[in-house]
Order: structure tokens, then sequence, then C-alpha cells
């Protein structure tokens, strides 16, 4: 099983850090319930706590969840914290279909065997594959039970239980209490509309929303996202069913507040998973930070604007054609054409402020005359071959993918090469070490020619170089902004031109 550093579990536990909230769980002896780090429960003493990396292994011990500090709520563990990208790519297919097919197909799509798979799991993670299933089910029900005011015939159907008696007894076992006692002693759901959901995402501090806000807005489709008032809002399609979110930040409780607005609630298992990684909920700032801040062109800016995510994405295929249109021009002209390609080609889309379309499908873009949109020919047949192996399979972007599979497939199509794959991968796929060398703001930023240097150089940001090519993006903007000023300022400031500074405006 994983090891855990018992002393840093137990200094952690003692001061209630919020920066190890997820990263480990407390089993404690006395009461037979496992807890976060946070749980605001009176300390048990230290001989009475056993430590786990996973709540899966906690309960796979024969811990029962918390009911003060709900272990459901919890920032998820990092993928990559010390695991194989096997494992990595497991639990995010875990995520993306809850193990509905069992371990044996889940194997199979991963090209292991189902014991090599199990024999990973408790190795890394301390639990086996459908231990992490099943208790990934249980809190996501419990989530459910606490934040909204479904049925729980819904809830048992929408957290991937196969009938409501097996889920009242699964609950009853793991709580010692039915659903509805739970749903009694907590604190009540607002009155809700009808696929109407409100839900608190919980991160490890410290997040820096600003800057990812800022990320989102600059590259927001027109029609199809919205940021606005502090807010992100987009339009989502999931099973031919369109609905959508929004999403603002709640630092008090170190967690984002999330809306959804959807007919089917048995996507929101989904739903929620997605959007936990497109704002890159699970990260290990504590980790991160350790690799990143010796290094003399990162370290002031990691002071400066500490809690800097890499920004996921809704849909990998939405993502890698906005990376198309975003080669070799702005990222304003790209906005621009992804606007226009929305406009005639998405399905028109109504229910919130400011989101008009669904983006267009695969199916729709291999078979569209895209030349309306302004694209030149090679890019447009760049676009149509994409949507084609998407169509066919041959592209996924699912965890059944490995990043490295996907990488080769992607530069087999004419127009995509190495900037626009680890682009795609980075935000797509949430690989933390991918790293586009050949981007002129990263190599300009360090003051480099040559893409090759720049890979040099990276590797001592390994494995968190997509972290650093958001912060090296960050201090380019910087830069840029200050240049433009003081070019602005000297034009105004020539004589004749009785103009206060732009410093001043």
């Amino acid at each position: 099983m994983m090891r855990l550093d018992r002393q840093v579990c137990s200094r952690a536990r003692l001061t209630r850090d919020a920066r190890f909230d997820g990263k480990f769980f407390i089993g404690v002896l006395s009461t037979g319930v496992y807890c976060r780090p946070i749980c605001p429960a009176r300390t048990a003493k230290e001989e009475n706590v056993r430590y786990f990396p996973t709540a899966a292994a906690a309960a796979e011990a024969g811990f029962r969840p918390c009911l003060r500090c709900r272990p459901e709520c919890s920032p998820g563990t990092p993928a990559w914290m010390g695991t194989p990208a096997t494992v990595s790519r497991a639990l995010r297919l875990i995520n993306e279909s809850g193990l509905e097919e069992g371990v044996d197909c889940l194997a199979g799509r991963l090209g292991v065997s189902a014991r090599h798979l199990r024999r990973l799991f408790l190795q890394h993670l301390g639990a086996s594959p459908s231990a992490v299933a099943r208790t990934r089910r249980m809190q996501f029900a419990k989530k459910l039970i606490d934040e909204t005011k479904l049925p729980m015939g819904q809830i048992a159907l929408a957290s991937g239980f196969g009938c409501v008696r097996r889920f009242n007894a699964d609950i009853r076992k793991s709580y010692h209490r039915t659903p509805t006692q739970i749903r009694r002693i907590a604190k009540h759901a607002a009155p809700q509309p009808d696929n109407d959901y409100r839900f608190r995402l919980r991160f490890r501090p410290p997040y820096n929303w600003p800057e990812m806000l800022a990320f989102l807005a600059a590259r927001a489709t027109p029609g199809v996202e919205v940021v606005d008032f502090d807010c992100y809002r987009r339009s989502i399609s999931w099973n031919r069913l369109h609905g959508y979110f929004e999403a603002a930040f709640d630092g008090a409780s170190n967690s984002l507040s999330v809306r959804v607005q959807f007919a089917d609630p048995c996507a929101l298992f989904f739903i929620v998973e997605r959007i936990r990684a497109m704002f890159d909920l699970n990260a290990d700032w504590t980790s991160i930070i350790r690799s990143l801040r010796g290094d003399p062109n990162l370290g002031e800016q990691l002071k400066r604007i500490p809690g800097l995510r890499v920004p996921g994405c809704w849909d990998g295929f939405e993502l890698a054609v906005r990376a198309i249109l975003g080669q070799q021009i702005t990222v304003k002209g790209a906005t621009s054409l992804a606007g226009r390609l929305v406009k005639a080609l998405g399905q028109p889309f109504s229910g919130a402020v400011g989101l008009t379309h669904l983006f267009p499908t695969p199916e729709t873009l291999a078979e569209a005359d895209l030349s309306s949109v302004g694209l030149t020919k090679a890019r447009a047949e760049t676009l149509r071959l994409l949507a084609r192996a998407v169509c066919d399979g041959k592209i996924r972007f699912s965890g059944s993918s490995g990043s490295d599979n996907l990488l080769k497939r992607l530069k087999e199509i004419p127009g995509i090469g190495e900037w626009t794959a680890q682009y795609v991968a980075m935000r797509a796929l949430g690989e933390s070490d991918a790293f586009p060398a050949s981007d002129l703001a990263l190599l300009r930023t360090m003051n480099m020619n040559s893409p090759r240097e720049l890979a040099r150089v990276s590797q001592a940001w390994r494995p968190w170089r997509a972290y650093a090519a958001m912060y090296l993006w960050s201090i380019f903007r910087q830069k840029r902004t200050v240049d433009q000023v003081f070019a602005r300022n000297t034009k105004l400031n020539a004589p004749g031109n009785d103009v206060r500074p732009a410093f001043m405006d």
C-alpha cells in the first residue's frame, strides 16, 4: 500500500491544515469513523488514529464516513500523486462511467489484466478498483442527499446504484442511518426549481480564481461561454440532452459554488466530475510549489500569484478545435473565428443569459462547408480530418486513451503539430507534465529562440511543466502589458500632446 508520512499527517491533523484536505483520511479507532484532516470534531489521541491515502482505503478497513466533516466533500486526491499512468487513466475512466461494466472491462480498455490492475490500485491507492468506484458512488449519493431535494429513487439512479433497495442497504451499512434520517439531520438544501441543482466543490487552497477567470474569459467562445460578474457560465450537452452550468468562487469555504441546470439527474456525477477537472480543483499546490519555487524564472511569480491552476475544458474535441483555430493567430482572432463557427454550425440553445448555442459536434464538422467561417482551405481540412477521426473512434479524449497515444494520433493529422498536441494534452487530459515548448510566448519569456533548448530547460520542472507554462504565460502577459502602456505613454507624451500618462488612468 502507498506509504504515508505519519509525522506529516499527524501535524496536518493537529493543525487542521486545509492544504492537506483530501490528501489523506483519518480512521479513529474509538469511534469507528474516518475523517478529513480539517474535521471540527474533538481531536483524538495519536495512538487512536490510523492514516489512509484514500477514502476507499479507510472504508475497506471498516471505518464509516464522518457525518460532521463529510469526507464526500473533500477535494479529490490528485490522480498523479505517486501513481503510474495506468492508475491515473483508470481513475479518469471511473470518473466518467463509474465502473459500470466491471473491473475486467476496465482493465481491457487500459490494456492490462484485471489482476495487475487490482495490484496497482492496492499498491498506490490502498483499495481495489471496485472499492474506489463503490466509495465514490456512495460519496456522491451522500452529497445529493445533503445538497439537493431529489427524491431518494432518483438519487439512487444518479449515483449509479442499480435499484433503490441496494441504495438503501448500502447507505445504511456505511452510515448506520437510512437516507431519510441523513437528510433530516443534514442542513436542508434550499428549495430548487426542477432540474436545477446547487453544489459546493471543494479545493485545497490557495486558488487563484481571478487568473483562472481571466484565462477563460479571453478564450470564451461567444454564444457557448460567458464570463461576467466574477462568474463563469457555459452550455453543455450529454447523451443528446442539453443544459448549462455556472460557477462562482467562494473563498470562505475553499470551494466553487456551482449551479447545474440539466434534465437528467443521472448525468450529475459525470457533470460534477467534469467541472472539477475543468477548474483543476484536485491540484496539489504544496507538491507543485515544492518543485517549482527553486527556479529563478518562476520563484518570484509563484510568490506574487500563488495558487495558479491549469484550466481544463468541458469537451476535449471542442478544445482541440479551438486550438487549431488559434494556430499562428492571436487569442482574440481565434475567439472571433470560434464565434463564427458556432453561429454557423452550432445548435441553437436558450436557457441562460448570453448562451445562444451548443458547440458543433464532430458529426457536424466532419461534413460541414467551413468556407463561410473564414478559414483557409488547409485549416478547414484539418478540422474535418480531426472530426472524422473522432467520429471513427481513432481519437478519443477519454481516460482510456493515454496521453502518448493521443499525441501520436493528433500529430498524424496534417496541420496538427507538437504545440497543438501538447496544448490539448495539457487542458483536455489534465496532463500535469504536458508542455508546448514551441509556444512563442514561452520562448520570449525565457529569452530563448529554440524550442529544443526550452524543452531541455523544462526538464527541471517535471512533473509539473503544465503549471510552469501557466506561470510563464502570466509573466509574458505582465511584460506585454507594461510594454504596451510604456509605448502608449511615449506616444501620448510626445510634444504637443497634453495628456495624462496611462499609469494615472
